[in-house]
């Protein structure tokens, strides 16, 4: 017997199983839930619980598979063993198993994303097609074969349909022939032991020659079978006794190959039946809104917002029950009806739950030990037949239970000691707890006397629980209090239900001092704990509140952030738009020059020209840097503090770069400058003094950095390859000229011009503006491996 066995209507453990039972799709599974009880091996308990999280799982991605109300086919298979030949119904049993296995395999097998510790059961089933379409081709229904069973069972039918036929056509037209009407007692063809036949009156029975069948109850009617058709009735006999013997030998044939299936069927009913009992825990614990518990090795019971599963969710209070660590002994007090026996029962069953491999219904942080037995003396269960008082009745279960303990116990008592004189009612109660206590169980018991509430405060090892009472409702709110002893409020309660006042003030002076005075202590206590409860509240409810609205405020600067993003890229991309308008104009003006420098042969306008090439050229980079790079935005006046002299530390607006100006003002306000490997000429207007305060870099961010703290970084992701295949001279030049720039601003000192071979001109064109580029160190073609004279290889200085 299990270690359960004897509890388990005490913590009504049979209705889980009932329900569990429902939940199940096939005979088997319904019996296997039946009969399931909780184990006590911790590996076999963590494998089966996490069997049901994995089809649990599984239902949620793919809902609960199709088991097609698969039936035991275990006896068919060892009859068929045995030479028998197997019912119709027996072998459409067999072929619904195989398709339910095929069923299975697909099931498992589609929109598989990870492993699951039901792999290895779907893994092991095994189809039998040849079996399934032979016994699916040959029966139709519970006691009928079809036609195409067997060619010989199709070739007699159809020779019965015909004979059939033959008997009714030759029988119809004696009906209906008028020699034969007045014989008649009605013009209909009947049928009286298998045979054909015609009713006739009596008193013409020689005038119809045949064989007589039978007499209707009267006598006034006699049924015939006329000679023109006894021959091919008995040819109709012979074909139907042909038929029976046909369906005989395909029966015996389907089962001689049952039979050589019959280990393959066998297993494959047993791992169908154990994964619908799995998926019908997966369902219960839908049903229950449960989750798998956690398993330790530490000796304790931690339940959080634990429900009992038989109460109706929306009505049950959730309880926090904690028994072992610091403590091994719980005492529940507190008045009748307010929910200590539901607490009990609640620890007791989910444990049972948990170790038999099903979900509870408490928080995923739960935790719970395995114990080898839970005990529990719960209910009143006095027996007049073998005159057993209530007394009584408790006791011999307790000694039962005191037998039966030790350290891996969960032992419960419901108001221990009751039932007798309360003096030695809470003596022997205290005495069975220490009892209990020696042999290192977990123990919860529940009562109503003060002596065990004041034990439990001075025995180191035993807490104090109760149950809450609502002294403003005088009504229970069945929660759970570990660490508080609880009041029975019999006054309040008998006040309410309408005792006199009179007779309830008069109650009252019978209680003695010393434990009127242990009843006010704790019920300060208790406000105390309402207001400390309270408090703790109402500051949760603030944080909540706080931590709202610091989300808002968070995303409505996301949102501000956002928007100014999308105005910072809707402004660039308008300017994009006008240096892509520029660099058209540009385009028509270059190609303006040249048709002029064709008519102009003289050397100063040739270099008027190319200066002029250079000045829009310098624009447009300036127009493209002023989009992409940093914006320097002015606090306060853009102006020099003092004027600009040679050996300045300035930074280039332009190009937000820092440099040293290398010569002063020209004639026409320009100074030279050195930023890195660039050296460059530029206006007194598009410097800014390093020394100067007040003035702002803005980074793409929409960042301010101060002058004085900008540093500007290399563009990003710079590539040492530029490609100007497909371009006109002067734009594969104007975007070859930029890309120098950049490589200086980045540190690189070795770039590659990709121009492509074809006429040679792109590369003649671009080669002759680098020997007249200060940037540049020297130049080469590309070698074999690099590109060949496709590529030009740049040295810069």
């Amino acid at each position: 017997m299990n270690n359960f066995d004897q509890y388990i209507q005490t913590l009504e453990f049979d209705k889980i199983l009932s329900l569990l039972a429902d939940c199940a799709l096939t005979t088997g599974a319904k019996q296997k839930a039946l009969a399931l009880r909780p184990e006590t091996e911790k590996a076999l308990i963590l494998a089966n619980l996490q069997q049901t999280t994995d089809a649990k799982a599984l239902a949620a991605i793919k809902g609960t598979p199709s088991f097609g109300g698969v039936s035991d086919i275990t006896s068919a298979t060892d009859r068929a063993d045995k030479g028998a030949m197997l019912t119709h119904r027996e072998l459409l049993d067999v072929a619904n198993l195989l398709y339910v296995v095929r069923g299975l395999l697909t099931y498992i097998r589609t929109d598989q994303r990870e492993e699951t510790s039901l792999d290895e059961l779907f893994s092991l089933l095994q189809p039998y097609r040849p079996l399934e379409d032979a016994i699916k081709k040959a029966i139709i229904s519970d006691d009928m074969l079809a036609d195409e069973a067997s060619p010989a069972l199709s070739e007699i039918r159809r020779k019965m349909r015909r004979a059939n036929s033959r008997i009714k056509e030759t029988l119809q037209q004696t009906v209906s022939s008028g020699k034969y009407a007045k014989f008649l007692q009605d013009n209909i063809v009947t049928m009286r032991g298998g045979r054909y036949v015609i009713p006739v009156k009596a008193e013409y029975r020689n005038e119809i020659k045949g064989l007589l069948h039978e007499t209707s109850s009267s006598g006034a009617t006699l049924f015939i079978e006329p000679m023109a058709v006894v021959e091919a009735n008995n040819e109709l006999r012979e074909l139907e006794s042909a038929e029976k013997d046909e369906i005989e030998r395909i029966l015996y044939a389907l089962s001689a190959e049952t039979a050589q299936a019959a280990s393959l069927l066998n297993e494959n009913y047993e791992l169908v039946t154990e994964l619908a009992f799995i998926f019908a825990k997966a369902t219960l614990s839908y049903k229950l809104d449960a989750s798998a518990v956690h398993l330790v090795d530490e000796r304790i019971i931690e339940l959080k917002r634990a429900r009992h599963p038989l109460l109706v969710k929306e009505r049950a209070v959730p309880i926090t029950a904690v028994l072992g660590g610091e403590y091994d002994t719980l005492v529940i007090t507190g008045p009748n009806t307010g929910g200590k026996t539901v607490a009990l029962k609640t620890m007791g069953l989910l444990v049972m739950m948990a170790q038999a491999g099903l979900h509870i219904p408490c928080d995923d942080t739960s935790r719970l030990c395995v114990f080898d037995n839970v005990l529990a003396d719960i209910g009143d269960e006095q027996s007049i037949e073998q005159s057993l008082s209530t007394f009584s009745a408790h006791m011999v279960r307790i000694v039962d239970i005191l037998g039966a303990v030790g350290d891996r116990s969960l032992v419960l008592f419901d108001e221990l000691g009751s039932g007798t004189d309360p003096t030695e009612g809470a003596a022997l109660a205290i005495a069975i707890i220490e009892n209990v206590r020696e042999q290192k169980a977990l123990c919860a018991a529940t009562t109503h006397y003060a002596e065990l509430k004041v034990y439990a405060l001075d025995t180191e090892g035993v807490c104090n629980a109760s149950c809450e009472f609502d002294v403003n409702t005088l009504r229970p709110t069945y929660r759970l209090l570990i660490g508080t002893p609880g009041k029975s409020n019999a006054f309040a309660i008998s006040s309410r239900l309408g005792l006199a006042p009179a007779i309830i003030d008069r109650a009252k002076g019978y209680v003695r001092a010393d434990e009127k005075r242990f009843e006010q202590v704790i019920e300060k206590l208790e406000r105390s704990r309402i207001a400390m409860e309270e408090n703790e509240a109402r500051a949760k409810e603030a944080k909540r509140a706080l931590e709202a609205y610091k989300a808002g405020e968070e995303k409505r600067i996301e949102q501000m952030m956002l928007a100014a993003e999308k105005e910072i890229n809707r402004a660039r991309a308008e300017s994009v738009s006008v240096l892509k308008s520029a660099k058209v104009v540009s385009d028509r003006v270059f190609a303006e020059l040249e048709t002029l420098k064709k008519k102009k042969d003289a050397e100063d306008f040739a270099k008027a020209l190319e200066e002029s090439r250079r000045k829009i050229r310098r624009q447009l980079r300036q127009a493209n840097t002023d989009i992409h790079d940093i914006a320097f935005n002015e606090t306060e006046s853009a102006q020099p503090s003092r004027p600009i002299k040679q050996g300045d530390e300035v930074y280039l607006k332009n190009v937000g770069r820092r440099g040293t100006v290398v010569s002063g003002p020209d004639a026409k306000g320009n100074v030279t400058v050195a930023a890195g490997r660039l050296t460059t000429k530029t206006t007194i207007q598009n410097l800014v003094l390093a020394e100067d305060k007040g003035l702002l870099f803005t980074s793409k961010e929409g960042k301010s950095i101060p002058a004085k703290q900008y540093r500007p970084s290399a563009p990003r992701a710079f590539s040492p390859e530029i490609d100007l295949r497909g371009m006109t001279g002067d734009d594969a030049w104007w975007t070859c000229d930029k890309y120098l720039d950049d490589a200086l601003l980045s540190g690189v000192h070795q770039v590659t011009i990709v121009h492509g071979k074809g006429t040679g001109a792109l590369r003649t064109f671009i080669q002759t503006q680098l020997k007249k580029d200060a940037r540049i160190q020297s130049f080469r073609n590309g070698q074999i491996g690099e590109g060949d004279a496709g590529v030009t290889v740049v040295e810069l200085k």
